[in-house]
């Protein structure tokens, strides 16, 4: 179990942004919030989720022949027409490059059958991921004749889920593209503006509607952090998340608190060996790393069988509970007698 814990002083930052999220990856610790929970228009900052069911569908390889849904698109466009035919992958790269609003509707009525299918299968996603403020209605974001409302809390929980698959992140990395259709070639650049002006960036979504104004979702990483911020209705994004980053980085460090190889307890109860299964990592500021606490509680289990569970550890940052894991014990593999070896 992961909490949120908000330290106070992130507060001393100020953002443009009406709602802001940055959020830790591998842990999922908010770093730096606004209004966070507060459900807003996201424009096409829902692309993530219409990319993310297109990498999982597993058919990014099976060629697409773009039908009549695609005539009723409007907007940012990669202008693909009528009958032509490309990739699943190549959508993909349209979709979240240029922000394709007809590669969305393409690419949700391949892989979902319908629109309305599709869209059944985005918000059944957001809630197995805990994006509980979040509702679709189409896949590429417009928002004159449906509405798609999330919060920078629930896009941070997107994003961060997304980012742990590596085909979305090679293709939300990557700069320019080509693709030869059957009927033209295209090249396409990134709208996304922080992978050339800010080195740390790895990937991330723009979008934009009047309505919504200018929202944008991106991640960056050095060697101390991985993490991901979600800004909406900010007139100057690209300068917020290089500020919130660079706090971050700055301020920031991950700490190992739980380590599989070296979990050790002597418990005379338990002489066999008590483990645990899982790393557990953390950003913490310098001040905040010795205010965490270690607590293990074990159940003396009459009988017990190898590989059962004994006990619970947790770790506390001051008060609050952060992590806590099961623990495990090993039985001891008893030895045979040098006449039970004999054949």
């Amino acid at each position: 179990m992961i909490l949120c814990l908000l330290p106070s002083h992130v507060y001393a930052l100020t953002v443009s942004s009406q709602s802001a999220c940055m959020m830790d990856i591998d842990s999922g610790r908010v770093l730096f919030a606004k209004a966070e929970n507060q459900p807003r228009l996201i424009a096409s900052i829902t692309k993530i989720m219409t990319a993310v069911l297109a990498i999982e569908s597993g058919r990014l390889e099976e060629e697409v022949t773009v039908g009549e849904e695609v005539l009723k698109m409007y907007g940012s466009n990669i202008y693909i027409e009528l009958g032509e035919k490309m990739t699943l992958r190549d959508l993909v790269y349209g979709l979240m490059l240029r922000s394709g609003n007809d590669a969305a509707i393409v690419i949700s009525v391949f892989v979902g059958g319908t629109e309305e299918k599709f869209v059944e299968m985005m918000n059944e996603k957001a809630k197995k991921i805990g994006m509980e403020n979040t509702i679709f209605k189409n896949p590429h974001g417009l928002d004159e004749e449906t509405e798609n409302k999330s919060s920078a809390y629930d896009m941070a929980l997107l994003s961060s889920y997304a980012s742990k698959n590596d085909t979305y992140m090679e293709i939300v990395g990557t700069k320019k593209y080509q693709v030869q259709s059957n009927l033209k070639s295209y090249l396409w650049y990134n709208r996304n503006k922080l992978l050339t002006s800010y080195d740390k960036t790895t990937g991330g979504k723009t979008g934009y509607t009047p309505r919504a104004g200018r929202t944008l979702v991106t991640t960056a990483k050095d060697k101390k952090l991985n993490l991901t911020v979600v800004t909406l209705n900010d007139g100057n994004e690209y300068d917020t998340h290089e500020k919130l980053y660079e706090y971050a980085f700055e301020n920031y460090q991950n700490y190992q608190i739980l380590n599989p190889k070296k979990f050790k307890i002597d418990d005379a109860y338990y002489p066999d060996q008590i483990y645990i299964k899982e790393n557990f990592t953390y950003p913490l500021t310098e001040e905040e790393k010795d205010q965490v606490k270690v607590e293990v509680r074990l159940s003396k289990l009459t009988h017990y069988q190898d590989h059962d569970a004994v006990g619970i550890v947790s770790v506390k940052l001051g008060d609050e509970k952060i992590h806590e894991q099961k623990i495990y014990v090993k039985k001891k593999q008893k030895k045979d007698s040098w006449w039970q070896k004999i054949p």
